[in-house]
């Protein structure tokens, strides 16, 4: 047998590092050495000399390079719907808003997808996943449209195949045409996971079991969702305490709060993460602590619709893994998940424990090892470590935005959103100089705004 290929070597150096590891290891000056799809040395100073088979020297003088940023929740379809219901809570957002999505089919899912990952994919994400849980009848392959949407924009992606049974004539909020029943969102569930799902150490699509959220699924959906990921060996996604009225419809329909509720189900777990999780007692973290599940922290959404200040200070102080999320487009219209890591550094500040609530590195930490920790991949990416997969970004901080600014991490943190030199993900660069190479940005841009046009016709038709 001939011997296999030696890989392609990139190396890159003279750039500041930040490597998220478990010592929080920095250089000031440092190398990353890349061979086919794995990190293969890091570290300060030089590459090391005599590196065989290099196709590929960057001088990355002036950059910081970080893992790439992980978005740990998000609903791509929201992408054509941004900018309505612009002064409401949830409950009333999701009221007038659940009309239109359920008017959605495939050609308008996969623009939605297109757009949000352009967009994330642009500003220094390099794993995206996406909540979705609206299947109307009729309406196509949806999760198939999304998930091409990904492999095409060259992310690394997680699809949480999402569900709602619990319609209006139940007590729930979705229109009736809007839900599934029972059976049908666990056998398309298992189908997708089936079809599209790959538990490989570099897997680039993923799937997750994911019912929407208490008031617009069915205990039973949620219980037997809970079994089903466990019998097919996937994780676990839902929204969680997000609203103090979600807090209340939980103590009417079910007499007891979110996280105990979840918990009476099966719906806690290390293989479960929770969006939001917002409105959560000394209690809930404790259990969250305990159970290792994890959470998806979305501060802009959280702002946009008045949710309140989530309590990730005191989560992380109890051991609860927590990541960031964009959170769906038409609750954070930027779309953006590296001004999450600003934002959840600010917002948090205005909590309980004011300028002590997080700093620069642990926001950081937040959206690239934290997202990796929540999505069950932290052995493989959020972290820039020999042997793991070779996803990271070189931010631009020489730039009039940052150059002044003495600290690189503190510069893409508290500073404007810094500009992508590059982004890398599985060893293939999908960024340069802030454009994609994946993709046609003005392309995606003219197919969404069509997409969205022709949705709000069809919705203003009834």
């Amino acid at each position: 047998m001939a011997p296999s290929a030696a890989p392609q070597r990139i190396v890159i150096e003279n750039a500041a590092i930040a490597t998220v590891d478990s010592q929080d290891s920095e250089y000031a000056s440092g190398h990353l050495v890349v061979a086919g799809n794995r990190i293969e040395s890091i570290g300060a100073g030089p590459a090391p000399e005599g590196l065989e088979n290099v196709v590929r020297r960057i001088d990355a003088t002036g950059h910081l390079i970080t893992p790439g940023l992980i978005n740990t929740h998000h609903h791509f379809y929201q992408w054509i719907t941004r900018g309505l219901a612009t002064d409401h809570n949830l409950f009333d957002w999701l009221v007038a808003l659940y009309p239109t999505w359920a008017r959605i089919d495939e050609p308008m899912v996969r623009a939605a997808a297109q757009g949000s990952l352009a967009m994330m994919a642009r500003g220094g994400v390099t794993t995206a996943m996406d909540h979705h849980y609206v299947y109307p009848q009729g309406s196509g392959d949806l999760s198939g449209a999304i998930i091409g949407a990904a492999r095409d924009m060259g992310v690394r992606f997680t699809l949480a195949r999402g569900s709602m049974d619990r319609s209006e004539k139940d007590g729930g909020l979705p229109p009736d045409f809007a839900v599934e029943t029972t059976e049908g969102a666990l056998a398309a569930t298992e189908e997708t996971v089936k079809k599209h799902h790959d538990a490989s150490f570099d897997a680039m699509t993923q799937v997750a079991v994911a019912p929407c959220s208490p008031f617009s699924i069915s205990t039973e959906l949620l219980r037997e969702g809970a079994a089903l990921g466990r019998r097919l060996g996937v994780r676990m996604h839902t929204h969680g305490s997000e609203t103090v009225e979600e807090e209340k419809f939980c103590h009417e329909l079910f007499g007891m709060g979110p996280t105990d509720y979840f918990e009476s189900t099966g719906f806690l777990g290390e293989d479960v993460w929770m969006a939001h999780c917002v409105h959560m007692n000394d209690s809930d973290i404790a259990a969250f602590a305990r159970t290792k599940t994890g959470v998806a922290h979305c501060p802009s959404s959280n702002a946009r619709l008045a949710a309140g200040i989530a309590r990730v200070p005191d989560m992380l102080k109890a051991g609860v893994p927590v990541g960031l999320g964009v959170d769906g487009t038409a609750s954070n219209e930027s779309g953006e998940l590296h001004t999450e890591l600003r934002n959840a550094l600010l917002i948090n500040r205005l909590g309980a424990h004011k300028e002590a609530a997080l700093n620069a590195r642990q926001a950081l930490r937040l959206g690239t090892h934290g997202g990796a920790q929540v999505l069950g991949r932290a052995d493989q990416i959020g972290s820039l470590e020999a042997g793991k997969l070779a996803d990271f970004v070189l931010w631009k901080v020489d730039g009039i935005g940052h150059a002044s600014i003495a600290d690189p991490v503190t510069a893409i943190v508290f500073g404007a959103a810094a500009p992508v030199t590059a982004s890398f993900v599985n060893g293939r660069q999908i960024v340069e100089a802030g454009r994609l190479l994946t993709a046609d940005e003005e392309s995606i841009a003219r197919d969404t705004r069509a997409e969205a046009q022709r949705l709000a016709r069809i919705a203003a038709s009834g």
